[in-house]
């Protein structure tokens, strides 16, 4: 097995919202605000090479938006999706699998792209794309809250295709990776485990957005669930402190990966490092 981050570019989001109930001038230290208090947040996927396999863990915003949709978000940085699975020496036709952690814009638009007759088509045309039963409904019966994060063009062509897939038992894609199914962000987001060079990397997506989230109190406004989050990042942190967990972190600007040491104040930051270096 091999692993290979894949970098998709960067977007701002209002700092506010993406520390929930904590002054700005506590989180401004870890995550600096520019001057419309939005903060830079990166969009990081995780390609993963087997013998018989190519499995892509989320797909970043795609291309496919209206640019107003995209001025929201202040999308920068040279990367994209395809190029860098180009740079890590593959196609997009060589991926087997493609695995949502869950269906939100930032973390399924480079699934889909629009043809030049507007038609939506899968970007992996060789890929089973893999969601899961409960977070489907969810995504595709939204509640107001989360209605405007599932868009119906990121996520219905994935079934139309016939390319779907639920995750059920959690080893369908090998005895190597597996998930961890938490609820507080949204329902059933999945946290895949890779057993990687004797170590657990697990990709955190937005179950820890980033670093600066290691406090417990540091919880999103947009978590469905703020108080399960809490407990389920609670168990997980303390877990990932205790076995030496390489966090590989999907949307911290700065930490490609991090493992955690126990402090006073809880699991803190231990060391940051790119995942090519352990």
């Amino acid at each position: 097995m091999q692993l290979f981050p894949i970098e998709t570019g960067y977007f701002k989001l209002d700092g506010g919202a993406m520390f929930g109930v904590v002054p700005k001038r506590i989180w401004n230290r870890s995550n600096p605000a520019d001057e419309n208090n939005m903060c830079t947040f990166a969009m990081r996927s995780l390609l993963i090479q087997q013998e018989n396999r190519l499995i892509l863990i989320d797909t970043g915003i795609g291309n496919k938006q209206s640019e107003k949709f995209y001025s929201y978000y202040h999308l920068h940085g040279e990367a994209s999706l395809l190029d860098s699975i180009k740079k890590a020496g593959f196609h997009p036709d060589e991926i087997t699998d493609v695995v949502f952690t869950h269906l939100h814009f930032d973390h399924v638009g480079g699934s889909i792209y629009r043809t030049e007759k507007g038609e939506l088509k899968t970007t992996f045309k060789n890929a089973k794309y893999w969601s899961n039963a409960k977070h489907w409904k969810w995504a595709t019966e939204p509640n107001a809250r989360e209605k405007a994060s599932f868009l119906s063009e990121n996520i219905l062509p994935i079934e139309t295709s016939g390319q779907l897939n639920f995750i059920s038992q959690g080893n369908e894609l090998g005895q190597d990776i597996n998930f961890l199914m938490v609820h507080g962000h949204t329902e059933s987001q999945m946290i895949p485990h890779i057993q990687y060079k004797g170590k657990t990397v697990v990709f955190a997506a937005d179950l820890l957005p980033s670093e600066g989230h290691l406090p417990l109190p540091y919880v999103m406004s947009y978590d469905t669930r703020p108080l399960l989050t809490l407990g389920e990042k609670e168990r997980f942190l303390n877990q990932a402190t205790k076995e030496d967990f390489v966090l590989f972190m999907q949307h911290d600007s700065i930490n490609q990966c991090i493992n955690l040491i126990d402090t006073e104040k809880g699991p803190r930051l231990q060391e940051s490092f790119k995942l090519n270096d352990f």
